[in-house]
């Protein structure tokens, strides 16, 4: 039987429209397809910037192990120290963007030393991908125990007759720009003392060598607990639940005075929305079991402010860097 030219042209165009549809689906097929891939279907690797025994290696390891008991997936904390925390995140910025590589970071890493620092080897809001807030911590004003000050009233008098020096865990640390900010709020003149870290500022502050520090919460309370060092002040907004009967900066006349430490969750600029996603989840149900609550109770941790999504953290770290890079300008701070 003959086939009209009509007719094979009809069935011709008829094939055509059906591939080009099926064309036009397979993108959008796509994104449905990578969110069913298996992950993780391998380890993930967590790059903590900092020393092992430290704050932020303390609160990776907290997330880290209670991720993998959650979950089921295996995450190895991967200490990276060096250069304020540079050396860790740059190997997380220039590794595959596929989830499996995530840091914790502090905000000295990841809002500070972009403003710090002459030059950096990767850019830290173009090539790390924000995933969650895990804690913020604020600092606390400790003196030697027993000293010559026993109020901030008491220091700032002292303060106005001659300069006092304040010690700090190093340069451009939030401990160093605390002390910048209260210094120009006083408008006296206090002299910066940075060492490398905070155990031999601590032992400095504690022996009288150094008059004041802002030190994380996390930090102090063991010296403040044992009564090696007095607690004068904190940064928050309102008292810290850790220490109910030392009053705030704001309580004390000093407003806009919210100095901190936050830590928090990032991966690899490019990782897929999906991988990034999970990854909040994940690590957002992990912030919210009793055990971990009560560690960052622990920790002097603001509970109201962690977890939220990658966008919300990525806003708030947007909003740390206005504040610290202003700070760093004012101060002159910088490390060669």
């Amino acid at each position: 039987m003959k086939t009209s030219k009509s007719g094979t042209g009809r069935a011709n165009r008829r094939r055509t429209l059906c591939a080009m549809a099926l064309l036009a689906c397979l993108p959008a097929l796509h994104p449905v397809q990578a969110q069913t891939l298996p992950y993780p279907s391998r380890p993930i690797r967590m790059v903590v910037p900092a020393p092992a025994g430290g704050g932020t290696d303390t609160m990776a390891r907290l997330v880290a192990n209670k991720l993998a008991e959650t979950t089921n997936w295996q995450v190895v904390v991967d200490n990276r120290p060096g250069a304020g925390g540079n050396i860790g995140l740059d190997a997380v910025a220039k590794a595959p963007a596929d989830g499996y590589t995530i840091a914790m970071g502090e905000s000295s890493n990841l809002t500070i030393n972009p403003y710090l620092y002459p030059s950096l080897p990767f850019d830290v809001e173009k090539d790390l991908a924000p995933v969650i807030l895990v804690a913020k911590v604020p600092l606390v004003l400790v003196v030697a125990s027993g000293g010559k000050f026993d109020s901030v009233p008491n220091l700032v008098r002292a303060a106005q007759q001659k300069p006092l020096t304040f010690a700090s865990s190093g340069n451009g640390t939030v401990g160093h720009l605390a002390g910048e900010i209260w210094k120009r709020k006083l408008g006296v003149d206090l002299v910066h003392v940075p060492y490398r870290g905070a155990a031999p500022a601590l032992t400095e502050v504690i022996g009288g060598q150094v008059d004041m520090f802002f030190a994380s919460l996390t930090t102090a309370m063991p010296f403040v607990g044992s009564g090696r060092l007095k607690a004068l002040a904190v940064t928050s907004y309102s008292r810290a639940r850790l220490l109910p009967d030392v009053p705030s900066m704001a309580e004390l006349g000093y407003r806009d005075f919210d100095s901190h430490v936050i830590f928090g969750v990032v991966t690899t600029a490019g990782t897929p929305a999906p991988i990034v996603s999970r990854l909040n989840m994940e690590i957002g149900h992990v912030l919210s079991t009793p055990s971990v609550l009560d560690a960052m109770a622990s920790f002097g941790a603001d509970r109201a402010v962690q977890g939220g999504t990658p966008a919300q953290f990525k806003l708030f770290l947007w909003q740390e860097r206005q504040k610290w890079s202003r700070v760093v300008k004012e101060s002159g701070a910088k490390v060669d």
